[in-house]
């Protein structure tokens, strides 16, 4: 199966520092892909430069085939690309249903399709009781569940998602890794996943890339990457 996003020789350079350097990255559809390593290491810098937020120093970045390297986020996201950042950027004086609602609209189809839109998509992320619920009333989980169903109600592709299990009770980082792992299933999503949270990571059972120093040291499974030397003297030895 080919690559539906991947990069090459990918780089970013802030001011004569290499935040990032020579990642070669590839992710199939119906698939996730995590991205690991200690603070520093390069992750958000390389999930912005996806996302279209900062511009490559070297590299170059390929969504279904056609080079995005210079493409506008706004550009990026009407064709399937989007980002959820680690704070979830939700309307706090909204009702849960009216901000997936604002999310459709940016999204194809009539009045009719977005409507049925939305309410599958508050189906599938566990809202459809908090529909009516202002989003400042949800927990912070309910938030961070509600921020990826603004992406779905987009008709998003593929989703970029910065540690999304932050600050989740161990229920609601369960929950997080079943959701995920169904819209690849379901709707057959490719997910770019950065977190810090191991224990999620394994449960993903998912492609790991570590990254230190802004270069990629490793590829692999978990237990690939937990058995691997370098990754355990420079990140998974610190979690213990």
């Amino acid at each position: 199966m080919s690559a539906l996003l991947q990069t090459q020789g990918l780089g970013k350079t802030f001011r004569g520092l290499a935040a990032n350097a020579d990642i070669d990255f590839a992710i199939e559809p119906r698939s996730i892909h995590c991205v690991i390593g200690p603070n520093g290491a390069g992750k958000t810098t390389f999930l912005s430069m996806i996302s279209g937020h900062l511009a490559p120093s070297s590299g170059r970045i390929f969504y279904n085939n056609a080079d995005i390297t210079r493409l506008a986020t706004v550009a990026r996201a009407r064709s399937g690309i989007a980002r959820k950042f680690q704070t979830p950027s939700v309307f706090h004086g909204l009702t849960t249903r009216t901000n997936i609602e604002l999310a459709a609209l940016r999204g194809s189809g009539s009045r009719g399709e977005r409507r049925a839109r939305i309410d599958e998509v508050l189906e599938t992320i566990g809202l459809s009781a908090q529909a009516q619920r202002l989003a400042a009333h949800l927990s912070h989980g309910q938030r961070q569940w509600l921020e990826i169903g603004m992406l779905l109600a987009m008709q998003a592709k593929v989703l970029l998602l910065d540690e999304p299990a932050a600050g989740m009770t161990a229920g609601e980082t369960a929950a997080t890794g079943a959701l995920l792992q169904k819209l690849v299933a379901e709707r057959g999503l490719a997910i770019i996943v950065i977190e810090h949270n191991m224990d999620f990571i394994r449960d993903l059972d998912a492609e790991i890339t570590v990254l230190h120093l802004g270069r990629v040291i490793a590829n692999g499974r978990f237990d690939e990457i937990a058995a691997d030397p370098r990754v355990a003297d420079v990140y998974l030895g610190q979690q213990a």
